[in-house]
């Protein structure tokens, strides 16, 4: 008995981190499956619109079309909250650092991420090319 409970004080560790690692790549695994059934769907759709009619290929074309248009939606949308985020997580973190540190101006560290999320919101509203 005596030996038994250092051997399991050393075999839990391993067993989580093996635990951990086996979910992580299980979780990759599954989303690239989803992924890829999702692609494949999708070809076998617009291949049985481009076979079905004359107008089967202009409606695939604008199928194709409008989902570029929502992916480039999306991603700009996206850019915008990380901007957000960004001068959010700046401005807190210039508070919290003055409060901490006051002999010392370690507090402009925060600025970093707050000039980040000013660029990303630059560029998503001014400089990033139209979506129509």
């Amino acid at each position: 008995m005596g030996v038994l409970v250092p051997l399991l004080g050393e075999m839990i560790p391993i067993v989580s981190i093996v635990v951990v690692f086996t979910f992580i790549t299980f979780a990759v695994w599954s989303k690239n499956r989803s992924k890829e059934r999702e692609a494949f769907y999708k070809t076998e759709t617009l291949r049985r619109i481009t076979e079905a009619s004359g107008e089967g290929a202009k409606a695939a074309l604008d199928l194709m079309r409008e989902d570029d248009r929502l992916k480039r939606v999306k991603a700009r949308e996206g850019m915008k909250i990380g901007g957000l985020v960004n001068i959010g997580v700046g401005l807190a973190l210039i508070i919290f650092l003055r409060a901490l540190v006051t002999n010392e101006p370690v507090y402009l560290c925060g600025l970093i991420p707050g000039f980040v999320g000013i660029a990303l919101l630059v560029y998503s509203l001014f400089m990033a090319p139209p979506l129509e």
